[in-house]
């Protein structure tokens, strides 16, 4: 792990409310069909480029949901297909996918 993905995680971790108050759930509900094909079916796993389980995303905390998708935005985290979907996302997108999520039980 990079350098600066542990400073982020770090200031998620002292800052919790950081991330949550930016999202909108609701704007989420017409960004999340790039997600539930793989974080939707309950114990999904990829098979490109390895074999990997897909972690289940709802109820997750919004904070490590966006720092995520920043992370593998900005090439600290790596997997071609997040990689792709995060390039595509704006930092309120980031935010609302998070919202969205976070609300989850």
């Amino acid at each position: 792990m990079s350098a600066r993905t542990l400073l982020a995680v770090a200031a998620v971790c002292l800052s919790p409310l950081a991330f949550a108050a930016d999202g909108n759930a609701d704007a989420a509900k017409d960004k999340i069909s790039m997600c539930v094909g793989c974080h939707g079916i309950p114990g999904y796993q990829t098979a490109f480029p390895k074999t990997y389980k897909v972690p289940r995303i709802g109820g997750q905390y919004p904070e490590y949901i966006k720092a995520a998708l920043q992370a593998y935005k900005n090439g600290d985290r790596k997997h071609p297909t997040m990689t792709g979907i995060a390039a595509s996302l704006t930092e309120q997108d980031m935010a609302d996918l998070a919202a969205y999520y976070g609300a989850q039980k």
